[in-house]
């Protein structure tokens, strides 16, 4: 009988680590000889979900994911439990692992649905990084969506929504409302989805109501972080502290006193700290916006080294939060330069595919063409497996190509309405072209460099 290997895949927005990963424990499993079946956990939902079957036929399970995943399914079977990352770079590793015997069962004669091993959940800095990429991945569609659609509203007139200006048009106003309201929930998703990552459902409920705090007080994403963990957390606590009690108070439990409690609690903490917190947000955010006028070349900097740090990681997603809460004060400009500097990476790596073709072998060439498609649509994560194979020289390349971008970009004044999409929405964009050509001068620097210093594929 054939050994036969589990595996499931995650990242936070779902759409490039997760299928990269399937891709190399897939081609890993094969030159090792190996069966795999690989579920992926992407924005559509989970897709080829191990059935009892498979887990009963299971030598062992690799879980690289970067978002909560329900590993409870495999107590009795050795698991691996790490990041999507390490799905990428590390398939052979993980695959030897299991075939080795290296890996500790996890929760040995437990029967699903119990808690798992402590010692299956990574390091607490991962783990930090778990709740916080599941609250960005939650919170990723309605800012996408909302920002789009106001962005759309603006064909009619910049005021198109206003009944007083001659620009109104009523389906203009319905848009824009629509879309305000989609990105007004922001923030209260995204610390109830890291209280929801924390503490499951309970933690979701006080999660929300401290997200709706932190934006109705005006602290931002940094009351809404500090929400999420706040509220997670104590709400974890909070299950413990309670986990005592006779089975026949369950009800009473988790319908009346956990809710009470915790949202009582983060209620009354939001509100002590709103002061402090909104001053800190509002102090950081008026540095940043200040830096457009007074100082473009510093903050073209700063975002496209943040942009191109970590592709689709917690460095990326700050300077791209920071860009979307800025768009929801009216600051189209900002997001101009996050989204070049995110489109760049993809690009440049396409473009020095396509410049030097000698240099890259069959599969990097035929993963250089989908970059473009990639860059062309605002997913920065198509250039990590380049960059993971020699992060020290490709890094820095990445990031100055993507702060050339984002310099052009705020030194042009450009201003992009829509906080995703790439080029999808160049009729939105203030001066499309311009920008376009901007984006191309930042990646074909990169590209250019990038081939240069890189060794021929024997």
């Amino acid at each position: 009988m054939a050994k036969k290997i589990l595996a499931v895949t995650g990242c936070p927005t779902g759409i490039a680590h997760t299928f990269m990963a399937e891709e190399a424990l897939k081609t890993a499993a094969q030159e090792l000889g190996v069966e795999i079946k690989v579920e992926t956990n992407g924005a559509a939902g989970a897709e080829n979900v191990h059935t009892p079957e498979d887990i009963r036929d299971a030598i062992g399970v690799i879980v690289a994911s970067d978002k909560n995943e329900e590993i409870e399914r495999f107590n009795g079977l050795p698991v691996i439990v790490t990041s999507v990352g390490d799905g990428i770079n590390k398939p052979k590793e993980l695959i030897q692992r299991i075939l080795d015997g290296k890996v500790p069962v996890q929760n040995p004669g437990k029967a699903a649905k119990t808690e798992a091993a402590p010692a299956d959940k990574g390091s607490v800095g991962h783990q930090i990084y778990k709740h916080l990429m599941n609250g960005v991945s939650h919170m990723l569609p309605f800012v996408v969506a909302g920002g789009v659609l106001t962005a759309i509203s603006f064909l009619w007139g910049i005021y198109s929504f206003d009944p007083t200006s001659e620009q109104y048009n009523a389906f203009a106003a319905m848009l824009k409302n629509i879309g305000g309201i989609s990105m007004g929930l922001m923030v209260p998703i995204f610390s109830a989805f890291i209280g929801e990552s924390i503490a499951s459902r309970p933690g979701l409920v006080s999660g929300f109501v401290g997200g709706m705090l932190a934006s109705s007080t005006g602290s931002g994403f940094i009351g809404g972080i500090l929400a999420g963990f706040v509220a997670g957390y104590f709400t974890l606590w909070l299950l413990k502290m309670l986990s005592g009690l006779p089975k026949r108070y369950e009800g009473l439990k988790s319908i009346f006193l956990i809710p009470l409690v915790s949202v009582a609690f983060i209620g009354i903490f939001m509100s002590l700290t709103a002061g402090p917190v909104t001053a800190i947000n509002e102090a950081m955010m008026n540095f940043l916006s200040g830096l457009q006028n007074s100082n473009p070349l510093l903050l073209g900097i700063v975002i496209g080294c943040m942009s191109a740090f970590d592709m689709g990681g917690p460095v990326n997603k700050a300077a791209y939060t920071t860009g979307t809460a800025l768009l929801g004060m009216g600051n189209t400009t900002f997001m101009a330069g996050v989204s070049a500097a995110c489109i760049t990476p993809p690009l440049v790596i396409a473009l020095a595919t396509t410049i030097f073709p000698k240099k890259f072998s069959d599969d990097e060439k035929a993963a250089g063409l989908s970059n473009y498609v990639l860059g062309c649509t605002h997913i920065t994560e198509g250039a990590i497996p380049f960059a993971a194979k020699n992060p020290l020289v490709v890094l820095p390349i990445l990031m100055l190509a993507s702060s050339i971008s984002a310099v052009l970009t705020y030194m042009m004044g450009i201003q992009v309405p829509a906080p995703h999409g790439g080029f999808l929405i160049l009729p939105l964009v203030s001066n499309p072209i311009m920008w376009v050509v901007d984006i191309l001068i930042g990646s074909a620097v990169g590209a250019v460099i990038y081939g240069i210093t890189k060794k021929e594929e024997k």
